[in-house]
C-alpha cells in the first residue's frame, strides 16, 4: 500500500458475467491514459470464482491497468460491496471519497469531475 500514497485510486470491482463491466473497461482503459501522469491508478478486482473466467472476459475486453483477483471475496468484504460494477475513489491520503454502484454512460462526466477533483487536491 506504501506505493499508493500520494495517489489517487479508483478501486473498481468486476466479474466476468457482469454486462455494465463489459462497458465500464474502455472508460477505465482512458482514465488510466489520461491521467496517470497527474497520479490516478485505477485497480480492477476480479470476483470472479474461476480465474478462466476473468481471463476470458480479459482476452475480450483488454486491461490497460491493474488487476487484482479476489477469488475469496476479501476485499469484497472490506468494501462492503453491493452490486457490480462498484467503484471506489480514494484520495491521497488513502480516504476512500466516493462510492458508485454500476456504470451508467449518462454518468460519466460526474465520474470524471470527481477525478480531477481529487487530483487537484494536495
Amino acid at each position: 500500500m506504501q506505493q499508493l500514497q500520494g495517489k489517487v485510486v479508483l478501486v473498481d470491482f468486476w466479474a466476468s458475467w457482469c454486462v455494465p463491466c463489459r462497458r465500464s473497461f474502455p472508460w477505465l482503459n482512458t482514465m488510466q491514459q489520461q491521467h496517470a501522469a497527474a497520479g490516478l491508478l485505477v485497480l480492477a478486482v476480479n470476483e470472479d470464482s474461476e480465474r478462466d473466467d476473468a481471463n476470458r472476459f480479459l482476452q475480450q475486453v483488454p486491461a490497460q491497468f491493474a488487476v487484482l483477483y479476489d477469488r475469496a471475496g476479501a476485499l469484497a468484504e472490506q468494501y462492503q460491496l453491493q452490486g457490480m460494477p462498484s467503484s471506489f475513489l480514494i484520495d491521497k491520503k488513502g480516504q476512500i471519497r466516493f462510492r458508485h454502484i454500476g456504470f451508467k454512460q449518462a454518468d460519466i462526466a460526474d465520474y470524471e469531475a470527481k477525478i480531477r477533483q481529487l487530483l487537484a487536491e494536495e
